[in-house]
């Protein structure tokens, strides 16, 4: 393995760690863990085993286990190689294992270990360096190695049961077949017809396709067996076909520094941020440097936040780059996932898009990595494996020697901090492409202006302006539902959640309470529980009541909402962007869903409903979100030739955040950020990790967070044990939460302390009776 030295976006990789030496790493080795292979498959009397296969499988073990090579292979001559799976008995259950290793011995009896059933692969299907990321991130998340490798294998790959899907196949003429003279198959006209129509293809076809014109099985064997046409694999086929269109629009002088300078990278690590507001065509610089890529013979892996994004990358790249695009996500079914994976570690995928989890997919000729709205919490894993994908493309990208491409209209302060200290390039696209103006911003004053409905009239206003002059309109609020709180006016009873400290978000379609927390549901009370008053009210705004109220102002409108209760699925998605994208005058009503990324180029209004939100919060990352936001939703206005307009309305005019948001200056609000950071001693200028805990009862949680920080504390002076307190919504899903907060000025002594008392921790009888996690670098700390 090589070293591992890299400067993350957030604070997520270790750099040099105490087991490096002179820059080099030493080699992963692994312990054998007694205790959980007591009973053995070999008879006692054998001969002892001189070769052992180290597996990970997933569950909460810290190192791999050790196996028996299955019983028709030599022992002495193990053919299993790292990266392969196999099929491994454990206790009562058979789990899918990668090899990892294969060592003489064991620290246990030959005839206590258990052999492998069976081996799944005849090649390893994890590369070395999909092996090398899963290491990595293995010790610096301290989590199971089975665990991780488990996250780089599709769900079918996982199972020990599920068969291996039939490779699809597509059909091109041999030498032979593109050379002949189709008069010596004047006597077979359908063999003659099937190559002709080859001929004319500009790719190669599949079964179903020569199937659809007439062309039966029987035709394509016999033209096989005379060598006219062969068989490919269709996942590796697809790489081979042209481009679809080379039509490249002209990039403006700073779009094409931004591309030259990533393209003279091409062969070694160096991170570029793409810091471009939006409408900057930032992703216009991401294509000229794919271009470069695949013509070099290099794969690229695109990662965007959100499953909803793909739909409309991929449509891009398509156009750009025909059937060698692949995207992956965990909205797909798992077959289409196992075929997309496949297309891509046997190089048939020359680009990948996908979200997170697509960072663990083996690419074997990867040469870019490119992630799009860096700056985008989406990319943190919040359960399991607490990762970020964007930490570990650059992990990845410094293995391989690669560039890697940070792009974003509002950068992570973390990622302008390493930006700032010369770790990363700063590239900047300062203006909209095309020649298209920013958007004016400006506020509403709620307090001079009420909004009973939610609308203030200076906004109703200018929403009619707009839809008028054949326009289109965004309101932007960031609270599904119809309202936030159901509210009796005689008592004050408020409807909670009986299994969350939380209210109830009223809904209307269909109507009744839901708690967006744990997902519980009632009807909607017909009188007040607690004083039998009639009809609580619903108080507050949620989408669905903005869409109901803007249908009563607009009569003659379309009101189209998005959010996670109207487009669940990816076609309804599509379906939503399609009626937008027609361009007709409409109103768009949404969550963050249509903050990310999208181009609504007849919108030429924003308006943000509900800001003051983020302006008083107990995360200190509350205004570099909000900054975020604001910015990322009003850059949907304006993004072709007609201009925008952006208004916000507030009770807080006053606040100094506004100031800088009105000018549009991210940079300006950045710099002030970052200064409070380092006086603050807050990340990037310290390192955190959070471990949380639950259960069913508080004691139990406070028990077991007070014995481990007893146990923490102290070994490493550096790092700040903080806590137990409880979780900000302490009661969710009826478990008790509570946690510990472990902070540190440098990476190492944090790391350190980990290291050396996780092991403690899970031995404390208390850590049986809750469930706990550790999250390192935590974006959410509450």
């Amino acid at each position: 393995m090589s070293a591992f030295i890299v400067y993350p976006a957030c604070a997520a990789t270790l750099g040099l760690t105490p087991e490096t030496r002179g820059g080099r790493r030493k080699r992963w080795r692994s312990v054998p863990e007694p205790a959980k292979q007591a009973r053995g498959d070999s008879t006692p009397g054998e001969p002892l085993v001189t070769r052992i296969i180290k597996v990970a499988v997933p569950g909460p073990f810290r190192t791999p286990l050790d196996y028996l090579p299955p019983q028709a292979e030599p022992s002495a001559d193990v053919p299993v190689e790292p990266g392969s799976r196999v099929s491994v008995p454990l206790g009562r259950r058979r789990l899918v294992g990668v090899v990892v290793g294969a060592e003489d011995h064991s620290s246990l009896d030959a005839h206590r270990l258990r052999r492998v059933q069976k081996v799944l692969d005849s090649a390893p299907i994890l590369d070395t360096d999909i092996l090398e990321l899963a290491h990595w991130a293995s010790e610096y998340y301290h989590h199971p190695l089975g665990e991780v490798l488990a996250r780089c294998l599709p769900p079918r790959h996982r199972r020990p049961d599920a068969g291996t899907p039939r490779t699809p196949r597509v059909w091109q003429l041999t030498a032979a077949g593109l050379s002949t003279d189709l008069a010596t198959l004047a006597r077979t006209p359908a063999q003659a017809r099937a190559v002709e129509t080859l001929r004319a293809a500009t790719a190669p076809q599949r079964d179903e396709d020569l199937r659809a014109v007439g062309i039966r099985s029987e035709i394509i064997r016999k033209l096989e067996q005379a060598g006219l046409i062969v068989a490919m694999d269709a996942m590796v086929a697809s790489a081979l076909e042209p481009p679809v269109s080379d039509d490249r629009p002209r990039l403006n002088v700073h779009q094409a520094a931004a591309a030259d300078a990533i393209v003279a990278a091409m062969d070694s690590f160096v991170v570029s941020l793409l810091d471009g507001i939006t409408g900057s065509g930032k992703t216009e610089v991401y294509l000229h440097a794919m271009t470069s890529a695949m013509a070099a013979g290099r794969q690229v892996l695109l990662l965007v936040p959100e499953i909803g994004l793909t739909p409309q990358a991929e449509q891009r790249l398509h156009h750009r780059f025909g059937s060698a695009v692949a995207t992956l996500h965990s909205g797909m079914s798992d077959l289409l996932r196992l075929r997309a994976w496949e297309r891509a570690r046997r190089g048939g995928a020359r680009i990948l898009i996908g979200t997170r989890s697509a960072i663990f997919t083996p690419l074997p000729d990867l040469g870019l990595i490119v992630v799009d709205e860096e700056h985008d919490e989406s990319f943190k894993q919040q359960d399991g494996l607490r990762y970020s994908a964007r930490d570990l493309a650059l992990v990845r990208a410094r293995n391989r020697g690669i560039p890697v491409v940070l792009g974003s209209a509002t950068p992570s302060l973390e990622t302008l901090h390493n930006a700032g200290a010369g770790r990363y390039r700063h590239l900047l696209l300062p203006e909209r492409a095309g020649g298209a103006s920013r958007p004016t911003m400006g506020l509403v004053d709620l307090r001079r202006h009420p909004a009973p409905e939610g609308f203030a009239a200076p906004l109703q206003t200018a929403m009619n302006e707009a839809l008028t002059a054949g326009n289109q309109v965004l309101v932007f609020l960031n609270r599904r539902g119809f309202a936030p709180v159901l509210r009796c006016s005689d008592c004050g009873w408020m409807a909670d959640c009986h299994r969350c400290d939380a209210r109830m978000t009223v809904h209307s379609r269909p109507a009744g309470l839901r708690c967006h927390h744990c997902g519980a549901r009632r009807s909607l009370p017909p009188e007040c529980p607690q004083c039998g008053a009639p009809e609580p009210m619903p108080i507050g705004q949620g989408t669905q009541r903005s869409e109901h109220v803007l249908g009563r102002h607009f009569p003659g409108t379309p009101v189209i909402r998005i959010d996670r209760d109207s487009t669940a699925s990816q076609p309804a998605l599509q379906a939503a962007l399609d009626r937008i994208g027609r361009g007709d005058p409409c109103i768009l009503v949404g969550t963050q869903m249509l903050a990310k990324g999208h181009h609504f180029p007849a919108v030429t209004l924003v308006a943000v409903l509900d800001a003051d939100s983020g302006l008083f919060s107990a995360d200190f990352r509350s205004s570099e979100r909000l900054a975020q936001q604001i910015l990322q939703v009003a850059g949907r206005a304006g993004r072709a030739e007609r201009p925008g307009r952006v208004l916000i309305q507030t009770h807080e005019p006053n606040h100094p955040l506004w100031e800088t948001l009105l000018r549009q200056d991210y940079a300006a609000f950045a710099a002030a950020a970052l200064d409070e950071r380092r006086q603050t001693g807050l990340p990037p200028f310290s390192h955190l990790a959070l471990l949380r805990a639950e259960a069913p009862d508080r004691a139990t949680v406070w028990a077991f967070l007070e014995r481990t920080a007893a146990c923490l504390d102290g070994e490493q002076p550096q790092v700040a044990v903080l806590g137990p307190v409880a979780a900000l919504r302490e009661r969710l899903a009826g478990r008790y939460r509570a946690q510990l907060l472990l902070q540190s000025p440098t990476r190492p002594p944090l790391h350190a302390l980990l290291r050396n008392r996780l092991a403690e921790v899970e031995a404390l009888p208390e850590s049986r009776r809750v469930r706990w996690s550790l999250d390192v670098d935590p974006i959410d700390l509450y």
